[in-house]
């Protein structure tokens, strides 16, 4: 608008723009400023995830049952290797067990050999090739003869506890055993015995009656 031939408005435009060039200068620091507190505000309010909850524990509890059952394994050319009967089996997901009540283990070895296994209870690990009987644990070796004619009588393993390892055909105890082999009989408070190498460790304080061949 023009006045007595004077522009007004132009002081006002002068201080508008000196006034805007020295917010232009600090412009920057408001900026990041704004942008800080946007960032905190967001921090703040946006919802976090809990913690992540940790896998439950596995508990000792069955997750499969066998009931009044036989299972048998066979070797690679379908020889018999192993028969196990029992009342009930449990297995156990967090030890790869298996519980056989009442079982009856039959196994035969690569030369015939029939050895005999039963107990009130059995644990077996996952493949089958250690287990534990415990309770009126009886392993029974049925008698043979050898390769170069020597003849070896039955032999009978009995205890509380015995570990069976049947791949290697040895067994192994900790507790009190006792041993019938033929006429002869021994007792002792532990034994490990090898089938394959018919070397046999008493432990503790032993007892043997011999008969006289």
């Amino acid at each position: 608008m023009i006045v007595g031939g004077f522009i007004q408005g132009q002081p006002s435009g002068r201080m508008f723009r000196a006034g805007w060039e020295r917010m232009s200068v600090y412009l920057p620091v408001i900026l990041m400023g704004v942008i800080a507190l946007g960032t905190y505000w967001l921090a703040r309010n946006t919802p976090t995830l809990g913690p992540e909850q940790s896998k439950a524990a596995e508990t000792h509890d069955p997750d499969q049952f066998m009931r009044r059952f036989s299972v048998k394994s066979f070797d690679a050319t379908g020889r018999l290797k192993t028969e196990l009967h029992g009342a009930e089996a449990r297995h156990y997901p967090d030890t790869d067990t298996l519980e056989v009540d009442q079982p009856r283990l039959r196994s035969i070895n690569e030369r015939g050999i029939v050895t005999v296994a039963t107990g009130k209870m059995a644990v077996s690990n996952a493949d089958g090739s250690e287990v534990q009987l415990i309770g009126d644990a009886v392993v029974t070796r049925a008698p043979y003869t050898d390769a170069a004619g020597h003849a070896a009588p039955r032999l009978e393993i009995r205890g509380e506890y015995l570990h069976l390892y049947v791949n290697t055909e040895r067994v192994t105890s900790n507790k009190p055993v006792e041993i019938t082999r033929g006429n002869d009989r021994l007792s002792g408070e532990g034994l490990a015995f090898d089938n394959i190498t018919q070397q046999l460790d008493m432990q503790g304080r032993v007892r043997a009656q011999i008969q006289a061949r």
